[in-house]
């Protein structure tokens, strides 16, 4: 794995830190493909339950590497649509990857870095750290997905004016909006989000891939098309084995043991 994204596993818990402290871990064009392929490894290996994303030296992740963007004037229209194109497979990897992704937000995110914590199912941030959609300042426009994940997360007005302005919103707002699930004392948000990862990787992985398929998918589906999935995910959960082992765990009154089933093939009919 390339040093831009460092890789290290905690138990059932697999923990990539983006490795570009002396640019507030900015992402270079080397990161995309680093983390779209540990995503893609993450996602067939049974013994990794939950992630958690995190930057160095205590900053989530400054954005596009703005020493690259520089000289994007230079290339066609068509070299630049695939350089956007390649962060855009990174980001739809992470948002569609079965297993709970957890970002951990240090210091701050920036730019596509908001995109980047955005895409996470769940964000645990300190309680000082900012978002800012700063691509205005540069007279450029937000890409990475940000301006949807933002529609779904806020009312438009605001949306808009944190994408006119660049202007920093603050941890307690963020909570207040309902956006960050976990608000942590600065220092303390790796830890936080180790425990809540560390939980959700007991869990039933699969069922769990379902639910979170559900829960991207209601913001756009209209109830009759939301019901028809919710109807497809509980006929594929109740022939699971993981809603065996778990109702017969309830009605024993004892604790369900998923983890046994990981190693189980995805649909689980077994």
């Amino acid at each position: 794995m390339s040093d831009i994204l460092l890789t290290r596993r905690e138990g059932a818990v697999l923990v990539l830190t983006i490795n570009n402290p002396s640019a507030r871990n900015a992402m270079s064009f080397e990161f995309f493909p680093a983390l779209t392929a540990a995503l893609a490894q993450a996602q067939t290996d049974p013994h990794i339950g939950a992630i958690v994303l995190m930057g160095a030296d205590n900053f989530f992740c400054s954005g596009g590497d703005l020493r690259r963007l520089a000289h994007s004037h230079e290339f066609t229209l068509q070299q630049r649509r695939t350089g956007i194109e390649t962060l855009h497979q990174m980001i739809r990897a992470l948002r569609d990857c079965s297993k709970p992704v957890i970002a951990a937000v240090e210091g701050g995110a920036a730019g596509a870095g908001v995109s980047l914590a955005l895409a996470c199912d769940l964000l645990v941030i300190a309680d000082n750290a900012y978002f800012s959609v700063a691509y205005v300042k540069v007279g450029l426009t937000p890409d990475g997905g940000v301006t949807g994940f933002l529609a779904d997360a806020m009312p438009r007005q605001l949306a808009t004016e944190l994408c006119l302005t660049g202007e920093r919103i603050f941890a307690p707002r963020l909570a207040q909006l309902g956006i960050a699930n976990r608000l942590a004392e600065a220092g303390q948000v790796e830890m936080q989000a180790m425990t809540l990862a560390a939980w959700l990787a007991q869990g039933p992985g699969r069922a769990m891939g379902r639910i979170k398929k559900l829960c991207r998918a209601g913001s756009g589906n209209t109830l009759m098309q939301q019901l028809d999935l919710e109807a497809q995910c509980m006929v594929e959960s109740q022939g699971d084995s993981e809603a065996r082992e778990g109702i017969s765990a309830f009605l024993e009154k004892r604790p369900a043991d998923f983890v046994a089933l990981r190693g189980a093939a995805r649909g689980g009919h077994q």
